[in-house]
């Protein structure tokens, strides 16, 4: 049975309904993200399962227990929101053990587990310090140990790490997953960034317009996505009709020409050179029209007869390619996805007529 299971929440403000039938079962120990843009509900459904704000229909459990309907002191979920909510007036000792001190337990117990969650997120010697006098990470850290410290039987984390400079951001991820395994907290955490997303999670549900677009793990995720929606959000696919991509290859795809076919940056392979025939991949030729860094990846625009694709290649000096430069481009059919349906094998074999050479003219 689910540690977790959410079923056919609704929500509204007004006549704004930001949740639509939201239906989840999350395992326990799991760590799961809530990914999508600004405003689609996905910091909402966290709300919600906190107790923060009422559902309008459907079912909270946790465990075998409802929890739909109680307060969010007697749901026993720790919650770290985007803003931290320090308390100013106490230092960082006393902000972790409010909460032990509010439960009215012993104080040498207090203290030990106070201690213990300090050490955990890496803050001794700054027990004495106020939120005004700590970086952003270290606040940050302070608002995880007070949630955990607790021993809540969730976890919930609202953005926490939107206002971090980006370096931070990156060994903040890595020490909140591995905090989350030492402890095996059931944890849902909600961000708008999918390389976030993708580094930290065991399952991802991709939010779009208050509904769940797609679930799955970042794997399947990144590989496999089954709408435009999901494709254009997760791995910044090239995303073609028919037509197009029928330009790019040089057939006639019969009874598909409904069809979205989608292919990532990084397996549309470059050259100055044509590549090797065989009977796995598409061919074709194209002008490079622009090229812009992406640390270290390069990120090219190519035109093949009117169609623009981007291609992403590793950052190496002796293989950059200037805006105007004839270049080959290959991709293997199985990376040509079919959205909505991800059989890639039903482009191979779905009646490909009249098929040319791409390459020839150069």
């Amino acid at each position: 049975m689910p540690y977790i299971q959410l079923k056919n929440l609704n929500k509204t403000f007004g006549k704004n309904h930001v949740l639509k039938n939201i239906s989840m079962d999350i395992e326990k120990g799991q760590f799961v993200t809530l990914l999508g843009p600004s405003g689609c509900g996905k910091s909402t459904l966290l709300r919600c399962i906190a107790g923060l704000e009422d559902v309008t229909s459907g079912t909270i459990l946790l465990g075998s227990e409802d929890i739909t309907h109680k307060s969010a002191k007697n749901r026993k979920i720790g919650m770290v929101f985007q803003q931290y909510s320090l308390f100013p007036n106490m230092n960082v000792y006393d902000n972790i053990a409010f909460g032990l001190k509010m439960k009215k337990i012993d104080k040498k117990e207090i203290e030990k587990k106070a201690r213990d969650a300090i050490a955990m997120v890496g803050l001794e010697g700054k027990e004495n310090e106020y939120p005004s006098h700590l970086s952003g990470g270290q606040q940050q850290r302070v608002a995880l140990a007070r949630s955990i410290v607790t021993e809540p039987k969730v976890l919930l984390l609202d953005e926490p790490l939107s206002a971090i400079d980006a370096k931070l951001r990156k060994s903040l991820q890595s020490e909140i997953k591995k905090i989350q395994s030492q402890l095996g907290i059931t944890t849902i955490f909600v961000t708008h960034d999918q390389n976030e997303a993708m580094v930290m999670s065991d399952i991802i549900h991709l939010f779009n317009n208050g509904t769940i677009e797609q679930s799955g793990s970042p794997v399947s995720m990144y590989t496999s996505p089954s709408t435009k929606f999901a494709a254009s959000f997760i791995g910044h696919y090239n995303i073609l009709t028919m037509e197009e991509f029928s330009t790019l290859v040089g057939c006639d795809f019969e009874k598909m020409q409904e069809k979205l076919i989608a292919i990532r940056p990084e397996v549309l392979d470059i050259s100055l050179k044509p590549f090797e025939r065989d009977e796995k991949t598409y061919q074709f030729t194209g002008i490079v029209v622009d090229n812009i860094p992406h640390g270290n990846v390069l990120r090219y625009t190519i035109d093949v007869n009117g169609v623009k694709l981007r291609s992403d290649v590793l950052f190496r000096s002796f293989r950059l390619f200037e805006n105007g430069t004839p270049v080959y481009l290959c991709v293997e059919k199985r990376n040509c996805l079919i959205l909505s349906d991800n059989s890639a094998a039903e482009i191979v074999s779905s009646g490909c007529r009249n098929l040319a050479s791409a390459t020839e003219g150069f």
